[in-house]
């Protein structure tokens, strides 16, 4: 009986010991896929300045927990092409997206630099550039992260706050002057036409933080841009048919928007947006520069009146030409007017009736003398 006892003992430990070791331990999962590369590529240098921004509207997000990440124009052998504003998910939570820019050089002739843009805690410089969708040329004010969420903004983000609740309403400004200069949809940075701005202290302080290049959607996304051809400058003189998309690479979706001419009515107001969370403020913009409201969605529509033409005056030997005429025209307008001031000469006698005996006899003898 002991042998028997010990040897069920045996087993049972035996047995224990095997069902211990075929325990499976517990995944472990995340909420967002392991995060890009740090950015290191080498700058794009063009000859030739991009185009204007075109103007268009931003569709809705598809759902919660996508980023705006505005349009812009990227290069090509063949020339700029336009990369559609789209809405992304974020490599993490916690990240905000700073756009990339075209910058001039100093000097004549020199070339324009593309910055790539990137992911990091704070939005950076992206060389004043008006993207809209609160990119402003300062800052981000489209939305911010609360508690691992990421909450829009519906006065300058087009929300739809039926499907997505993550919602809250404050005013934005919207710089339309900067030092008396007008800010129009230029879209690069320097030179003589373009943008005028400088990193603020805050954003010289994001410049050392880590920054991730742009996700493999992104970059997809750029690839199947620069794969159709209607999307050049060339082709579309400026207004690409594909403005922006709803998600990466979704060019054939809905919700897809068109470049349009200057002008640009408004979307309607959310309903009922819901009131801001708690979390604290971004510091958008510049505090010294002119501000208007800006409509919610607006990309781009400010344009400002074209410049007067400059005067050139006529050669010199016409202008001489042009005295002499008008000095003839003046001796001519003087001798008419001394010809007015003459007495006017004095009238004929009127001529006698037969019958009637002329007063004077001389003057009648002479008319018998005549006949």
């Amino acid at each position: 009986m002991i042998r028997a006892k010990n040897l069920r003992t045996a087993v049972a430990v035996a047995l224990a010991a095997a069902l211990g070791a075929c325990i499976v331990q517990p995944v472990e999962y995340r909420d967002a896929p392991p995060p890009p590369e740090p950015v290191a590529s080498a700058p794009v240098t063009v000859t030739e300045p991009p185009p204007p921004l075109p103007v268009y509207e931003q569709p809705p997000p598809p759902a919660e927990g996508y980023l705006w990440t505005p349009g812009y124009w990227a290069y090509a052998p063949a020339g700029y092409y336009w990369v559609p504003g789209t809405w992304v998910q974020p490599p993490r939570v916690g990240l905000l997206w700073t756009p990339g820019y075209w910058a001039a050089g100093v000097g004549v002739g020199a070339a324009f630099v593309f910055h790539e843009g990137y992911w990091g805690p704070r939005v950076g410089f992206y060389g004043g550039i008006n993207y809209g969708g609160g990119y402003g040329g300062v800052g981000f004010a489209g939305g911010r992260w609360v508690n691992n969420t990421y909450h829009y903004n519906t006065a300058v983000t087009n929300v739809n706050v039926v499907n997505v609740h993550n919602t809250y309403n404050e005013t934005v400004v919207n710089n339309v002057t900067i030092n008396n200069t007008t800010v129009n949809n230029v879209s690069y940075s320097g030179g003589p036409n373009g943008a005028r701005a400088t990193p603020t202290p805050e954003e010289r302080q994001i410049e050392p933080v880590e920054k991730l290049r742009p996700t493999p959607a992104q970059l997809q996304h750029r690839n199947d841009a620069s794969a159709n051809t209607a999307l050049f400058a060339h082709v579309n003189q400026g207004h690409p048919p594909i403005a922006a998309t709803p998600r990466p690479s979704a060019f054939n979706a809905p919700q897809v928007t068109a470049a349009r001419g200057a002008g640009f009515s408004p979307p309607r107001p959310a309903v009922n947006p819901a009131p801001a969370p708690a979390g604290g403020q971004f510091k958008s913009f510049d505090a010294e520069r002119e501000r208007e409201p800006a409509p919610r969605g607006q990309m781009n529509t400010y344009a400002p009146p074209p410049a007067p033409k400059p005067v050139v005056p006529p050669p010199p030997q016409v202008q001489q030409q042009q005295q002499q005429q008008q000095q003839q025209a003046q001796r001519q307008q003087q001798r008419q007017q001394q010809q007015g001031q003459r007495p006017p000469p004095p009238p004929k006698p009127p001529k006698p009736n037969k019958g009637q005996k002329d007063e004077h006899p001389q003057r009648e003898g002479r008319e018998r003398d005549h006949q």
